[in-house]
């Protein structure tokens, strides 16, 4: 495949006349391909082009209306998600959650990453640079998470409470 200046002369003039690459190369053939017309474009500098114009988006029609329609409905008419009318309740108040106070784990309760078993909490205590960096280390029943009960509760809120918590302290923030 050559550019030869007919080719070219033909490039530049369908070019101008706002046809596609793929058209062009359609065109010209001859192992001529889209990339390769793009590219003798970029070359040549070609950057303006007649555009066709845009099509015209149709309007949507107005609807005439009979009489019988444009009367109010004695009843209100409900379409889609709208049919079924749910008569709001106030949701009864949850039941008051204890205070998450911070339980007092032992130090002998206490244990590093080395003295962690399989049967102990693994909820972790500190700061994991410092040197006290511990883990709970209270009694947990295999197979109901890694957790003792009580880090279990602080762990595995329900969405509802969580999302009211969230709430909350956006409501003070």
């Amino acid at each position: 495949m050559s550019w030869t200046d007919e080719r070219v002369e033909q490039l530049k003039k369908m070019w101008l006349d706002g046809l596609s690459a793929s058209q062009i190369a359609n065109e010209l053939a001859h192992g001529i391909t889209r990339n390769a017309v793009i590219g003798k474009v970029h070359r040549l500098g070609l950057s303006g082009r007649v555009k066709s114009p845009a099509p015209v988006p149709a309007r949507p029609r107005s609807k005439t209306r009979s009489e019988d329609e444009v009367r109010a409905p004695s009843a209100p008419i409900a379409q889609g998600n709208l049919a079924v009318a749910v008569e709001s309740r106030p949701l009864p108040a949850p039941a008051p959650r204890p205070a998450s106070s911070e339980v007092v784990i032992p130090m002998s309760e206490r244990v590093s990453i080395m003295e962690l078993r399989e049967s102990m909490c693994r909820w972790p205590l500190g700061d994991p640079a410092s040197p006290d960096f511990r883990y709970c280390g209270a009694k947990m029943q295999i197979g109901l998470g890694p957790y003792c009960a009580h880090h279990a509760r602080i762990a595995y809120q329900p969405a509802q409470d969580r999302r009211r918590d969230r709430e909350k302290r956006a409501a003070r923030g």
